[in-house]
């Protein structure tokens, strides 16, 4: 079962602040009535009777406590970064297995919590963007692929190398990969470098693996996405282009690895721009 955490979130704020506002606005001016009719009745205004009286529940005390650090995870997590972690190996060699990632919530536009209705736009995705997005299949899921086409675009894939409206992007053999640790099952393969409109970045290919070829369209508002593991990647040859609405933000930096097969803690790798 998928945990709904940003649910889980806009429910904890509310149930929090609800709590602390309805204590503020009702319980606590008879809490304090009631420890004037004491004191008029002759105790003390620091007597522990008084003090018991004007005390909150102990829910009221959590949900004061509580209310202010939800409320900014909340905003920081919804509007500016949130973190995620690579759970496979197919944006290889440029994300690993084990990467804990931060995600740029607000470059793509300003969405809602929860309702993930758009409220301000801030700009589109570039062709080499590196996004995390809704699953089309199953939108409780969260994927990540590197932008290859745009709205508009005529995509080619045929024997390892995309074609953008009929122009093949540039590649360059970088030599034979050598994985470590959870990367160890790429060894072998082919590291090329490819030009993605301004983005140079690494991909990794099994020159001998058959792959899904063929030409696609990409409709408004939609992007084609592959992983840079070109035969290692369950990505937009396969179940069609991300819906701009699918959207969640763009990934840029790794702020830390855990690989547990290479030793624990990949200390280079952390701070590494995403690119």
């Amino acid at each position: 079962m998928n945990l709904d955490f940003p649910a889980l979130l806009v429910a904890a704020t509310i149930f929090t602040g609800l709590a602390w506002l309805l204590d503020a606005m009702l319980l606590a001016p008879k809490r304090r009535r009631v420890a004037n009719a004491l004191v008029e009745r002759g105790a003390a205004r620091d007597s522990d009777q008084v003090h018991k009286t004007l005390k909150e529940s102990t829910l009221v005390e959590y949900c004061k406590s509580f209310f202010p650090v939800i409320l900014a995870v909340l905003l920081l997590r919804s509007f500016l970064v949130e973190p995620f972690r690579i759970p496979s190996n197919s944006m290889m060699p440029t994300l690993l297995t084990g990467d804990f990632i931060l995600v740029n919530k607000y470059a793509y536009g300003i969405r809602l919590p929860v309702l993930d209705n758009k409220v301000v736009e801030m700009g589109e995705p570039a062709r080499g963007d590196v996004v995390v997005f809704r699953y089309p299949k199953d939108p409780s899921v969260d994927y990540i692929k590197r932008v290859v086409g745009l709205p508009g675009d005529r995509v080619g894939y045929y024997n390892k190398i995309i074609y953008i409206n009929g122009e093949p992007v540039g590649q360059v053999p970088a030599g034979v990969y050598i994985g470590v640790g959870s990367g160890i099952s790429m060894s072998g393969a082919s590291e090329r470098q490819e030009q993605l409109g301004e983005v140079l970045h690494d991909i990794l290919v099994m020159p001998r693996t058959p792959g899904l070829e063929g030409e696609y369209v990409v409709g408004d508002s939609e992007y084609f996405v592959m992983g840079d593991n070109r035969d290692n990647s369950n990505d937009s040859r396969y179940w069609g282009p991300v819906p701009e609405s699918n959207l969640v933000g763009k990934a840029f930096r790794v702020w830390m690895n855990w690989d547990g097969a290479n030793g624990g803690v990949d200390w280079d790798r952390i701070g590494m721009k995403i690119k």
